[in-house]
C-alpha cells in the first residue's frame, strides 16, 4: 500500500460509481469508511447505558457517529457484495494456507464465474469488522466480529476453551491479508498482518509456524476479494490539521503529548476548538484505522506529527469481550464492554519469554506497528507490569489522542 495517493478526477468518479450506497447517499468520497456496526453506548466499566447527550460525560462514543452503516448483498453464487465499498467478497474463507500460497490460490479461483480475485490488503479486510461482535470465552455464548447473516464463519473446532498452551483455541481462526509488516515481530519473525473475526483484532502473524519452532509455514485462511482498489488516502496538510479528501475527514495534525483515560479522551475531543472549528470527536476504530500507514514505523503518514514514536491512539469504539476463561491466570477484566479499541502506531508490545523456554522475559514487538488491540477503559498506568494474556500484551490504560471531524469542502 502506498500512501498518500492523489486521485485523478476520473479515477475518483470511477471509484464512486463502484461504491454503490455511499455515492447514492450523496458523498463523493472515494474511500467511504464502513461503520463499525456498533449501535449501543457503554459505561467506562462496561454496562450498556443510554447514549449521553452532548453536554454529558462519555458523549461521542462510536454508536453516536455511525457513518456509512454496513450494507451487504448475498449474490447467491458464493459471493457477497459490499454496497458501501463496492468490493465483492468470497462468502466463505479458504482452507488454511501458507502465506506463500495465497496469491496463486487467488489467481486460480473462478468463484462466481470471475477470474480477477485477489488477497485483500489489511484495510480491505478490516472493513468487514463488525463491532457488535463479542467473545465471552465460549463460542456458544459469543458472536463473531463479522456479519454472520451473510458471511460464513466458524470458531476453531476441537479446541480447548482458553487453552493457549495446547493446540488451537476456539479463536484461532485468523485470516491473512496481503499486507506484510515492514518490521519483525518477536525480534526475528517475518510477519503478515491479519484480522481475527473471532476476537475483533488486527495483529501481525508470523509467516512460519511458531508452534513448530519456525520449521514449517504458518497456515491461515484467506477471504478473497475483487473490485476497484479501496483504502487510498488523499491527504492535504494544513496548519493545524490534515484533511483526507478521500474519506471526507479532517484530523488534528498533532497530538498534545498527553496520555489519557478513555473517558478523558472522549471529553478532550468533545471540548476541542481549533482553527475556528468545533465539533471534533474521538474517531471510531475504522476511522482511526484509515490513517494507519503500514509502509512505515511508526505506522502513520508523515503528514501527522506525533509526540512519541511508540504512541498508541484511542478510538471511540468499545471492544465487547467478556470474562476471560477460567484458565486465564489474570482475571482482570470481568465484564463485556470494559475495553476500548486503540491503534498501535508504534510497535505493539508484549512481555514474552525470549527465546522460548529460556526463562528470560522481556518486552518485544509481538503484533506489529499497525495492530488494532484494546485496553481497559479504567486501567491505571503501571498496573500491568507483565502485560496481559498469553503474549503479555502491553496494557497502558492511558493512551494518546488524535481528534477528527467531518469535513465538507
Amino acid at each position: 500500500m502506498k500512501l498518500p495517493v492523489r486521485a485523478k478526477a476520473g479515477l475518483r468518479l470511477t471509484l464512486c460509481l463502484g461504491a454503490g450506497l455511499a455515492c447514492a447517499a450523496g458523498t463523493s468520497a472515494h474511500y467511504p469508511i464502513v461503520g463499525t456496526g456498533q449501535d449501543l453506548c457503554f459505561s467506562e466499566r462496561g454496562p450498556i447505558i443510554d447514549c449521553p447527550k452532548a453536554d454529558q460525560p462519555l458523549w461521542g462514543q462510536d454508536a453516536q457517529h455511525p457513518g456509512h452503516r454496513p450494507h451487504y448483498r448475498d449474490n447467491g453464487d458464493g459471493t457477497v457484495s459490499d454496497l458501501v465499498t463496492g468490493l465483492v467478497w468470497a462468502k466463505s474463507p479458504s482452507a488454511p494456507l501458507a502465506f506463500a500460497e495465497t496469491e496463486a490460490y487467488a489467481r486460480a479461483s473462478r468463484l462466481g464465474g470471475h477470474d480477477d480475485w485477489r488477497v485483500p490488503d489489511i484495510r480491505e479486510l478490516y472493513s468487514l469488522i463488525d463491532y457488535r461482535g463479542g467473545y465471552s470465552g465460549d463460542p456458544a455464548t459469543s458472536r463473531p466480529y463479522i456479519d454472520a447473516t451473510v458471511f460464513d464463519f466458524a470458531y476453531a473446532s476441537g479446541a480447548g476453551l482458553g487453552d493457549a498452551a495446547h493446540g488451537r483455541r476456539p479463536i484461532d481462526v485468523q485470516e491473512w491479508s496481503a499486507t506484510r509488516y515492514v518490521g519483525r515481530t518477536m525480534g526475528r519473525d517475518e510477519t503478515v498482518f491479519g484480522v481475527n473475526f473471532a476476537d475483533g483484532r488486527i495483529k501481525g502473524y508470523p509467516m512460519m509456524d511458531p508452534a513448530n519452532r519456525m520449521r514449517t509455514p504458518n497456515r491461515l485462511a484467506i477471504r478473497l476479494v475483487r473490485g476497484a482498489p479501496y483504502g487510498q488516502n488523499d491527504f492535504e496538510t494544513r496548519r493545524g490539521s490534515v484533511i483526507d479528501r478521500a474519506t471526507r475527514l479532517e484530523w488534528q495534525r498533532r497530538d498534545d503529548g498527553r496520555a489519557r483515560s478513555w473517558n478523558d479522551a472522549l471529553a478532550y475531543c468533545n471540548a476541542l476548538s481549533r482553527d475556528g472549528h468545533s465539533q471534533w470527536r474521538l474517531p471510531t476504530a475504522k476511522e482511526l484505522h484509515s490513517i494507519v500507514d503500514y509502509t512505515r514505523i511508526p505506522a502513520i503518514h508523515p503528514s501527522f506529527e506525533i509526540s512519541d514514536p511508540r504512541i498508541y491512539l484511542w478510538s471511540s469504539t468499545t471492544h465487547l469481550e467478556g470474562p476471560p476463561p477460567a484458565t486465564e491466570p489474570n482475571r482482570a477484566f470481568s465484564q463485556a464492554g470494559e475495553l476500548a479499541v486503540y491503534a498501535a502506531i508504534g510497535p505493539a508490545m508484549g512481555f514474552m519469554e525470549i527465546p522460548p523456554r529460556s526463562g528470560q522475559r522481556r518486552w518485544v514487538d509481538v503484533h506489529g506497528a499497525g495492530a488494532m488491540r484494546s485496553d481497559p477503559k479504567t486501567a491505571i498506568p503501571g498496573a500491568f507490569p507483565n502485560g496481559f494474556g498469553p503474549q503479555g500484551d502491553e496494557i497502558r490504560g492511558h493512551n494518546h489522542v488524535l481528534c477528527v471531524r467531518d469535513w465538507k469542502p
